[in-house]
C-alpha cells in the first residue's frame, strides 16, 4: 500500500514507538490520528507533526483502547478529519515486573496481572476488531487490499525474564493472535502483521541510570546499542508499503537474546 494521502491510526502515538511511528507516517504522506490515553501529550504530536507535513493532517484523539466506546468515538473523530483509516498501529501497552512468591511470601496481585493482559493484549484485539469492521467496508485498492494492522509485541515473548509471566503472556497473546487475525481477514484484503522489538532508548528506558543503560546495550550482539524509535517506525512503514508481508512476526533486536535476569 501506498502511505500517501491514507489515513492512520496510532494508539500510543504520543510517546515512545508510537510517536516515531506516527512522525514516519506523517512524513510519508499519511493522515495521522494520535491516540493515547495522555490528550495533552497527543495534542502536542499531533500538532507537532502536522505542522511538519505542511497540510494539517494530524489528529490528537483521547482513547482508552480497552474500552470500545472510548476505541469507536476516537475512529469516528479521526475519520471526521481524515476519512476511514486503511492503516492502524497498535503500539499502546505497558509493562512490569513482578515475582510470583513475593519476598514476604505473598503471591504476586492478580489485579496487575490481568491488568497489563487487558491493556496489551485485549486492548490490540479491541482496537483491531473496530478497525477491521470498518477497513472491511471500503473499496479494495491494488492486490484487492483495503487495509494494513500491526501488532507490538516484545522479544519476551519469546524469552522471558524473572518477573515478566504479565508482560510475556500478553505480548505472546500478540504472537500467537498474528496468523489467525491474518487468515481470518484475508477475506476482505487486510493484512496483520507484528513486530517483536528488543531493547530499545525509549522514554522509559532513558529514566534508567546511565550505566544501565550501557549495561543493557553491551548485551545486545550488533550493533551493541539500543535500538532507536525510528528504527521501529521504519519497520512499521516498510510492513505497510510491502503488501506480500502478512501474518509474520519480525524481531527488531539485533540478535538479542534475553537472559533469565
Amino acid at each position: 500500500m501506498n502511505i500517501q494521502g491514507q489515513a492512520a491510526l496510532v494508539t500510543g502515538g504520543a510517546s515512545g514507538l508510537g510517536e516515531a511511528t506516527a512522525r514516519e507516517l506523517a512524513r510519508m504522506g499519511a493522515k495521522v490520528a494520535v491516540l493515547d490515553v495522555n490528550m495533552e501529550l497527543a495534542e502536542k504530536v499531533a500538532a507537532d507533526i502536522g505542522g511538519q507535513s505542511g497540510n494539517g493532517s494530524a489528529v490528537a484523539c483521547q482513547c482508552d483502547i480497552t474500552s470500545a466506546d472510548s476505541m469507536a468515538a476516537a475512529i469516528a473523530k479521526a475519520a471526521a478529519k481524515h476519512g476511514p483509516a486503511r492503516i492502524l498501529m497498535n503500539i499502546a501497552g505497558i509493562g512490569t515486573a513482578r515475582r510470583i512468591v513475593q519476598k514476604d511470601g505473598s503471591p504476586a496481585p492478580l489485579e496487575e496481572f490481568a491488568r497489563v493482559v487487558n491493556i496489551n493484549l485485549i486492548g490490540t484485539y479491541n482496537a483491531s476488531r473496530l478497525f477491521a469492521a470498518e477497513c472491511a467496508k471500503l473499496a479494495p485498492l491494488e492486490d484487492n487490499e483495503r487495509g494494513v494492522m500491526l501488532f507490538t509485541a516484545s522479544v519476551a515473548a519469546f524469552d522471558g525474564q524473572v518477573g515478566q509471566q504479565a508482560y510475556s503472556a500478553s505480548k505472546g497473546g500478540l504472537v500467537g493472535m498474528t496468523l489467525p487475525m491474518a487468515r481470518d481477514l484475508a477475506q476482505h484484503g487486510i493484512r496483520v502483521c507484528t513486530i517483536a522489538p528488543g531493547l530499545f532508548a525509549t522514554p522509559l528506558m532513558r529514566q534508567l541510570p546511565e550505566t544501565v543503560q550501557q549495561s543493557l546495550a553491551a548485551s545486545i550482539p550488533f550493533p551493541q546499542r539500543l535500538g532507536k524509535p525510528e528504527e521501529f517506525a521504519q519497520l512499521a512503514c516498510h510492513i505497510v508499503t510491502n503488501t506480500h508481508l502478512n501474518g509474520e512476526v519480525i524481531r527488531l533486536d539485533g540478535a538479542l537474546r534475553m537472559a533469565p535476569r
